[in-house]
């Protein structure tokens, strides 16, 4: 009888439980009452599958067995969602997930540590793309959904148009919208800046027939660069070329202030000179809160879409990495490559 049942059990798929424990990490304790939530990808995205409340010592447990293809496990504390993936055959027993505490306000360890903007003008029209690169060296998530943790000027030519990818610390792109900071030309991105790095991306596109383009700088970062593909030169105020980057002969320049006015000659894209599509269609009709493996649950081809594009924009831009020392004043030496194509 013993064998029987034996047999009967091993016939039966085995429900291993996924559990762990979720530390806060700038307490350094365990967390109580953080939410748990198991999802698993599918071909309509990634789908709910169950969720847990951790205990007062901040331990989980979820009762499902995790086979097939890869799971997703997320953990929500004060607002702000970290991810912790499960790829296939990985361990889901004693998990160790982190969280920290969260703020509104920007912490100190938490700034721009480089912001560049590379314009690509031709065919009548001016497509500018930003990276903002957030370095967050405490232990605080920087939360701010009503300030916004990015502020940029949003010229009016742009007509509000304007795409935004996000990137969070060992993660892949989400996006996001911008949304207006009352009225005028400055916008907002609310995005959790987590304790590592947080890359966050803008394109848009203006009419621009030659000549000069104005803009503001909203945020105080160490260092603000400006780049242009190979014909194409700027000149301005507290402006200072750190001359052209060896492999795709963009040039580079270092902006003192908080405005500038340059003067735009000849016209160019680095996404041409790289392979890219150079259709210019940066600044399309493409602004939404977008799919989100955050929040909301994406389809798996729409993901593709909006990654390729951003693919063009890290070719065009992740050379200018290269650039990052704040105390370059001259033609700098390449750095170590950097993580910067990190996905959520």
């Amino acid at each position: 009888m013993k064998t029987c049942l034996t047999l009967l059990l091993c016939a039966v798929p085995a429900l291993a439980a996924i559990d762990g424990t979720v530390t806060n990490q700038t307490t350094g304790q365990p967390q109580a009452d953080a939410t748990v939530a198991l999802y698993k990808l599918g071909g309509a995205g990634l789908e709910a599958v169950d969720q847990a409340k951790t205990d007062a010592q901040g331990r989980f447990r979820i009762n499902q067995e995790v086979q097939g293809g890869p799971h997703l496990l997320q953990s929500v504390y004060e607002g702000v969602t970290y991810n912790h993936m499960l790829p296939p055959g990985s361990q889901t027993s004693s998990l160790q997930l982190d969280v920290y505490n969260a703020s509104r306000k920007q912490p100190p360890g938490a700034k721009v540590a480089q912001h560049m903007l590379l314009f690509e003008p031709g065919n009548g029209q001016l497509a500018i793309s930003e990276t903002y690169l957030l370095r967050n060296d405490g232990k605080i998530t920087w939360n701010d959904p009503d300030g916004g943790t990015v502020k940029f000027y949003l010229p009016a030519g742009a007509n509000g148009k304007v795409q935004v990818n996000c990137t969070a610390p060992q993660g892949m792109p989400v996006r996001r919208a911008a949304e207006p900071v009352g009225r005028g030309d400055a916008y907002k991105v609310d995005f959790a800046v987590k304790p590592g790095e947080t890359r966050i991306d803008l394109s848009y596109v203006v009419p621009f027939a030659g000549g000069n383009y104005a803009g503001r700088l909203l945020m105080k970062d160490e260092a603000t660069r400006l780049v242009t593909p190979a014909g194409v030169t700027l000149q301005g105020d507290n402006l200072t070329s750190l001359g052209p980057e060896p492999q795709s002969k963009a040039n580079i320049y270092d902006l003192k202030g908080s405005a500038f006015n340059v003067a735009i000659s000849g016209t160019g894209s680095l996404r041409t000179a790289q392979g890219g599509d150079s259709s210019g269609d940066a600044g399309g009709d493409q602004q939404d809160s977008g799919p989100s493996i955050e929040q909301i649950q994406p389809k798996v081809n729409d993901n593709a879409k909006w990654i390729v594009a951003l693919a063009l924009g890290i070719l065009a831009l992740g050379f200018a990495l290269l650039y990052r020392s704040p105390d370059t004043e001259s033609q700098p030496a390449p750095a170590k490559e950097t993580n910067d194509r990190r996905r959520r």
